[in-house]
């Protein structure tokens, strides 16, 4: 249950309904309150420096309100949705997330929203007097006061709006989002340094299939070490969030005790499945968007390498984090214990073949790319104190050279040659330090 609350959770987040419906609730509770405040004259005090209106001018105000503020909203949506087209269509179809995701833009949205339903439920209270037998007109001051204040704030954010928009597409700002955010996982998910500990293999145990098809989007590992404790038995993961599911692969293998049909079911309700991967437990998935742009970047309709090195530069960075850090762990790393619930872990050199090997190929084909490669392994280097996570990098940097050779010719192979023997000689005496140190 817990996984498929996150689950929705995650798709709310990534909405253009959620705020501005929870905006357009206050934007209701908000007139309701100061319409009583306005009837019961406890706002006299309050507005007692503002010129007083008169009903007809008030309705005016507030028609002017209402009828540019959900005019804003349509324009607003537009170019909302112009941008979100934009970028998954050059940037690629899993950058989508990051767009519906932005708060900028579901605020932006809710604020021009809230606004017009504010200035509606103010303008069909204002009264003019003689309109009814028993009316003797009534203008809410304070209410129209707030319409106008709510006014001038929806054209700040609409000047941020516009401000806002072309920036968040910007091919660099869309790299340095997902590379902090890439880094900040690393960080949360692995908070402990060190140069040599990578995630050992259990096997054996019972499995527990799966009944549904769709990615991993959530693990409730919470819910599976209560699991664990209660039945005195250990669960190890066999898929992590971002892999397909469908029936009869394995989600877990339980060690020390039997699995009967309600500890099977209780299991599988600790996982949520969905049509889309998700970046909430998933590192992978952000390592994908990395290279998904670079592989566009480099590819011979769009021949860009200068985006693809600013790809390399953060996937790096995030490299170099997990090249100094202790893997062993997973997702929610303080919610269950590790000798209970084991998670589906991988070694350094998974996430060195997930990123840097999955853009190689591409890498080979562009001198400018394959030189800022090595620099990028370099770099990750420095960071790294174990000698086997070293000869990880520099088998990348076999592979990438060796495919080189089979994609270049001429002054580009033989620069490109040099840097390759710069870049082995760097690592060599990197590892003679560390042997000596």
């Amino acid at each position: 249950m817990v996984a498929r609350l996150r689950s929705l959770w995650l798709d709310v987040n990534a909405s253009y309904w959620f705020y501005p419906a929870l905006f357009t609730l206050l934007a209701i509770a908000l007139a309701i309150v100061t319409i009583w405040l306005d009837r019961t004259g406890q706002a006299a005090d309050l507005v007692k420096l503002v010129d007083a209106a008169r009903p007809e001018g008030a309705r005016n105000v507030l028609n002017v309100i209402a009828g540019s503020m959900i005019g804003v909203a349509s324009t607003v949506f537009s170019i909302t949705i112009a941008a979100v087209v934009y970028a998954s269509g050059n940037y690629g179809p899993r950058l989508l997330i990051n767009f519906m995701e932005d708060r900028g833009n579901q605020l932006s949205l809710a604020t021009f929203i809230a606004t017009f339903v504010y200035a509606v439920m103010i303008l069909r209270v204002v009264r003019e007097a003689g309109e009814s037998s028993s009316d003797i007109g009534f203008v809410p001051q304070l209410s129209l006061v707030i319409a106008t204040g709510l006014m001038l704030i929806s054209i700040g954010v609409l000047v941020y709006f516009l401000n806002h928009v072309p920036a968040s597409i910007q091919i660099n700002s869309v790299l340095e989002g997902i590379g902090r955010r890439l880094t900040k996982e690393v960080q949360d998910r692995f908070p402990h340094e060190s140069n040599a500990t990578d995630p050992a293999e259990v096997e054996g145990g019972q499995t527990v299939p799966a009944t549904a098809s769709g990615y991993v989007q959530i693990v409730d590992f919470a819910g599976l070490d209560e699991i664990a404790r209660e039945q005195d038995c250990r669960i190890v993961l066999r898929l992590r969030p971002g892999d397909f599911a469908h029936p009869d692969i394995g989600l877990v293998s339980v060690l020390g005790c039997k699995v009967d049909d309600d500890l099977a079911d209780g299991i599988r309700a600790c996982f949520s499945l969905a049509a889309m991967r998700s970046p909430a437990q998933d590192i992978e998935f952000l390592i994908d968007e990395l290279v998904e742009i670079a592989l566009r970047a480099l590819s011979p309709g769009i021949n860009d390498p200068f985006t693809a090195v600013t790809a390399m530069h953060w996937l790096g960075a995030s490299t170099g984090e997990l090249g100094r850090r202790d893997l062993r762990g997973g997702p929610d790393n303080g919610e269950y214990e590790p000798d209970r619930v084991v998670p589906l872990s991988d070694d350094f050199e998974h996430f060195l073949r997930r990123g840097f090997g999955s853009m190689r190929s591409a890498a080979a084909t562009s001198p400018i790319a394959a030189a800022q490669f090595l620099e990028c392994l370099l770099g990750v280097a420095s960071a790294v104190g174990s000698q086997k996570r070293r000869r990880a990098l520099q088998e990348e940097a076999d592979r990438l050279i060796a495919q080189a050779r089979l994609a270049l010719v001429g002054p580009s192979l033989a620069e490109l040659e040099e840097r390759y023997c710069a870049f082995a000689a760097a690592m060599k005496k990197r590892e003679y330090h560390g042997l000596h140190t």
